[in-house]
């Protein structure tokens, strides 16, 4: 016997599904017009700007109002960008650079490139504050470690985004800064009382949710004091008595993707984590990235399951997927004004990003070294570094932990030597090769991740760009005199 349509209808409109490939399948289109709320497109969605239109003109054919959401974050997360990398700062080098008018002005840029291709939602910004150096998934992506800051950057994306008519999901409730471990791989535990987690990493959601954030990402992180033993995504005290009754939010709740490990260990498998994320009140369930009909089908007869044998109120799941509805029609109503791209305004801004502590002349034409740093899932695997920007200069990629100083000294010769890298004081055998380096040869380092605390010693001069995106690494070229 199949499932009631009814229910599966009901339960369609809570999930955010994905499928592969350039084209939507036949699959995709009709379960959108079963009442799937929507898709998210990752990199392997996207070819080109023109292929991306076509892509969403096809899913509205299965219901006009079809939420289309994207990670398009700036910096190093980027989906449009994938292949080249993305042409805007992300939040670290907006932070630092620190003038607020400009963080809008950057989200509402991106906003208008996303709703120019029929894109409705954003997955951004995050507005977790990074506290912990050794963060493996946030570093970057933050606006800072002070939540002040970040509170006001976060909802400066937040307006500009919308302004642009693309609703924003601010991420990632109730704050993954603090975290040492990444919640694809498993569940971080952030154990700290409650009055810490007001005072450090709460501010910047007050400040969205203040500003009108249209959706806000739960975080699949364990915090004791409110979750117990399960992630955040599951805590009814997360969800709704923190998130909503006393921070006063009103728009959608969408989960991180619920096939991380994080949350579908945790509940043992996609389909019973998507029903404890709605009975602790999630409303839109964001299911992943890995996902064909099957598996959106079988989520949905888990949910119907549990309308069925008491698991889900009904009316839980009905509150759900009209808050999903309810930000459909805002995407469809502020979408009918969208704003117009900065030309070029990514790439100013992250030459205001660029941080110089040293000498930079006479480097003339250098050995650019490069030390390879695997990439974050949320990341992918996007170029970076200083090789697309580079006039008539070698360079070599090599794995620090690997490569012997001797070598190097002998290929670079009489030439100084520029090492870069990304989140260098976490890289194995980084230091160790700067700074064995440096004792005997000059050397400058560009740094294009989360710079923490440390700092080389013996370089002539240290480079920061709070970030690794195409226009980070053009803006670091530039301040070195390598560009052409």
């Amino acid at each position: 016997m199949g499932l009631d349509p009814g229910l599966r209808r009901l339960a369609l409109g809570t999930l955010l599904a994905a499928y592969p490939g350039p084209v939507p399948p036949d699959w995709a289109v009709d379960l959108v017009a079963d009442g799937l709320a929507g898709h998210t497109l990752f990199g392997t969605n996207v070819h080109d700007p023109s292929q991306v239109a076509a892509s969403t003109a096809a899913l509205r054919v299965g219901r006009a109002d079809v939420l289309i959401a994207i990670d398009e974050e700036g910096g190093d997360v980027t989906r449009l960008a994938h292949a080249t990398g993305s042409p805007y700062p992300g939040n670290a080098a907006l932070g630092a650079i620190g003038d607020v008018a400009l963080t809008r002005r950057v989200y509402q840029a991106i906003g208008a490139e996303l709703a120019a291709l029929g894109i409705t939602v954003n997955l951004a910004p995050t507005v977790d504050v990074n506290t912990a150096d050794d963060n493996p998934v946030i570093g970057t992506r933050s606006f800072g470690a002070d939540p002040v800051r970040v509170a006001a950057h976060s909802a400066a994306a937040v307006t500009g985004l919308q302004a642009a008519g693309v609703a924003a999901c601010a991420k990632h409730f109730p704050g993954h800064g603090a975290t040492v471990t990444d919640s694809h791989h498993e569940l971080p535990t952030v154990d700290v009382p409650l009055a810490l987690l007001r005072q450090r990493d709460l501010p910047p959601f007050a400040a969205v949710v203040a500003a009108g954030a249209r959706a806000v990402m739960t975080a699949h992180i364990r915090v004791p004091a409110l979750t117990g033993t399960g992630p955040a995504t599951f805590s009814r005290a997360v969800l709704v008595d923190l998130l909503r009754t006393e921070y006063g939010f009103t728009g959608t709740v969408i989960t991180d993707a619920l096939e991380m490990k994080g949350a579908a260990v945790a509940a043992g498998g996609v389909g019973p984590a998507a029903v404890r994320a709605l009975a602790a009140g999630a409303d839109l369930l964001c299911i992943g990235a890995k996902v064909d009909a099957e598996l959106v089908e079988r989520v949905a007869a888990e949910i119907v399951d549990a309308l069925t044998d008491g698991r889900l109120a009904t009316s839980r799941v009905e509150e759900a997927a009209g808050r999903a509805a309810a930000l459909a029609t805002w995407t469809r109503i502020a979408g009918e004004s969208p704003a117009t791209p900065e030309t070029n305004l990514g790439y100013a801004a992250a030459r205001r990003a660029v941080q110089v502590d040293g000498i930079l002349t006479g480097l003339g034409r250098p050995l650019v070294v490069q030390l390879h740093t695997e990439s974050t899932i949320a990341e992918g695997r996007v170029p970076w570094g200083l090789g697309p920007h580079l006039d008539g200069v070698q360079e070599i990629r090599v794995i620090a932990a690997e490569t012997d100083k001797a070598t190097l000294r002998e290929l670079a010769g009489d030439r100084p030597i520029v090492l870069v890298g990304r989140h260098l004081h976490r890289l194995p055998g980084g230091p160790d090769l700067i700074a064995g380096l440096a004792a005997e040869h000059p050397v400058t380092v560009v740094e294009m991740g989360w710079p923490a605390q440390w700092r080389p010693t013996g370089v002539r001069a240290f480079v920061t760009t709070y970030g690794a995106s195409h226009a980070n690494g053009r803006a670091a070229a530039e301040a070195l005199g390598l560009a052409g």
